[in-house]
Order: structure tokens, then C-alpha cells, then sequence
């Protein structure tokens, strides 16, 4: 399984989907409850139930008293750093031709991976792409 290494701890792949879905959700709801990260990752209810036990025993969300989750800071600096990668690969995947439905999977293929360095040259490539167009 990939991992990130965060702040001296291993965040693995799954583990920043979830991050990333509950962002995800808050952003286009307002809220994110487990039942709305099953469908959204296609996982089911007891797999969702494992893994916000684990992040919240890991200190990267919040559960209040009617579970609806938050993301605590550093839940939320993984979740936008992952979910930043995610646009982005997705945006020059569409601008080079890939269905967005194809470039909407293999982002999230590819943005757990990806070094800092390859994703700052697609980002600036990217940057110059959209300024070109603008012209």
C-alpha cells in the first residue's frame, strides 16, 4: 500500500482518499457523515466505520454527537494537499484530451504517488497551458 510521510507518520493511500472524501463532501454539502463517504468511495458502511476509528484515534478528524465528521488541521492540510493534486491532474488530463471521466480515475491513481517535484513541473506546465489559452 503507498504512504505519504506526514509530519513523522505514515498516512497511507486509503487513509487520504477518506481524508480527501470528507473535504470533498464538506465543500459540496456542508457536511460529510460516513454514510456519504460509503457511497462516495464505494466502500462499505463497516469499512467506513474502521477507518474514521482510526483517523480520529490518529487526531485527523472530529465526530460530534449526531457523527457528523470534521477534519482537525492536520486532517485538513492532507486532505487539501491531496485534493489539490487531484484537480489538478485531473484538469491537464481533460486539456490534453482524456475523457474527464478517464482523468477524474486516473488522478486518483496517480495523486497518492506523485512526487512534489514531477507535481510542481505538471503544475507549471499546467500554468502556462491556461495562460496560453487566455491569449
Amino acid at each position: 500500500m503507498a504512504a505519504a510521510r506526514v509530519w513523522g507518520m505514515r498516512i497511507h493511500k486509503s487513509a487520504e482518499d477518506y481524508l480527501e472524501m470528507i473535504l470533498r463532501l464538506t465543500e459540496e454539502k456542508g457536511y460529510a457523515r460516513s454514510v456519504d463517504i460509503a457511497q462516495g468511495l464505494s466502500v462499505s458502511k463497516p469499512s467506513v466505520s474502521v477507518a474514521m476509528k482510526q483517523l480520529r484515534e490518529g487526531g485527523y478528524i472530529l465526530m460530534d454527537k449526531d457523527n457528523y465528521i470534521s477534519l482537525t488541521d492536520s486532517g485538513m492540510e492532507i486532505a487539501q494537499r491531496i485534493y489539490e493534486r487531484h484537480k489538478t491532474l485531473t484538469r491537464i488530463l481533460t486539456m490534453i484530451g482524456v475523457s474527464a471521466e478517464t482523468a477524474e480515475e486516473d488522478a486518483c491513481k496517480v495523486e497518492h504517488d506523485i512526487s512534489m517535484e514531477t507535481f510542481d513541473a505538471i503544475r507549471r506546465e499546467l500554468d502556462k497551458m491556461e495562460a496560453r489559452r487566455a491569449d
